[in-house]
């Protein structure tokens, strides 16, 4: 029987991707024994239910951008071509029935975390995945109800206090990210007028 693999599993919306995003993963992946960590960008996150986003295919260029020539990192767009609300379990399993081999681990940022047990079938989940806990800047990784601590880890990851929303609303200010996000995405965001007020938003991988 084939070997299965250690993969971590970093979903949100990475809109746009940024330095913080790549730093988690690669803790993650130090920490945990990774073989690789896939980023899996949400089509409709159901804890953003109202936010507009920027179109799918915008967030995949962006995306596979971002991890362009990085070892052991992926995208895997399988949320993008599902239809309805991103739900961690449905992708969780899925994967499943596709690498039934593999050790799924789910990296997560503290604020996630402390909200994992109201998901859709938290326990679940955490059957599916083990947690993969970064803390973020003024919140402490805490274990939550209904998770297991064999099935939790806290990953030892700077605390980057960098975000989409901010690197959003600096563009659209007329202020610079980079330094910020990988420069294969400033330089796409900047090339597509992508976050600025009254822009057109592209549509082109």
């Amino acid at each position: 029987m084939r070997r299965g693999k250690r993969i971590g599993l970093l979903g949100g919306t990475f809109d746009p991707p940024h330095l913080a995003h790549l730093a988690a993963a690669a803790a993650a992946r130090q920490d945990l024994g990774l073989d690789e960590v896939w980023f899996v960008p949400a089509a409709r996150p159901p804890h953003k239910r109202g936010r507009r986003l920027s179109p799918a295919a915008t967030r995949l260029a962006l995306l596979r951008r971002a991890l362009a020539g990085v070892a052991g990192f992926r995208v895997l767009p399988l949320e993008l071509a599902r239809r309805g609300p991103s739900y961690t379990v449905d992708t969780l399993e899925e994967l499943r029935r596709r690498h039934p081999a593999h050790e799924w681990w789910l990296v997560v940022g503290a604020d996630m975390l402390a909200d994992l047990p109201n998901w859709r079938a938290p326990r679940r989940v955490v059957e599916l995945a083990g947690v993969a806990a970064v803390p973020r800047p003024g919140t402490p990784a805490r274990r939550p109800r209904g998770v297991p601590a064999a099935r939790l880890r806290v990953v030892d990851a700077p605390t980057l206090a960098i975000s989409s929303t901010e690197l959003r609303a600096r563009v659209a200010r007329g202020a610079s990210i980079r330094f910020l996000v990988p420069a294969a995405v400033e330089r796409y965001v900047r090339r597509h007028g992508l976050y600025r007020t009254g822009a057109r938003r592209s549509r082109r991988g």
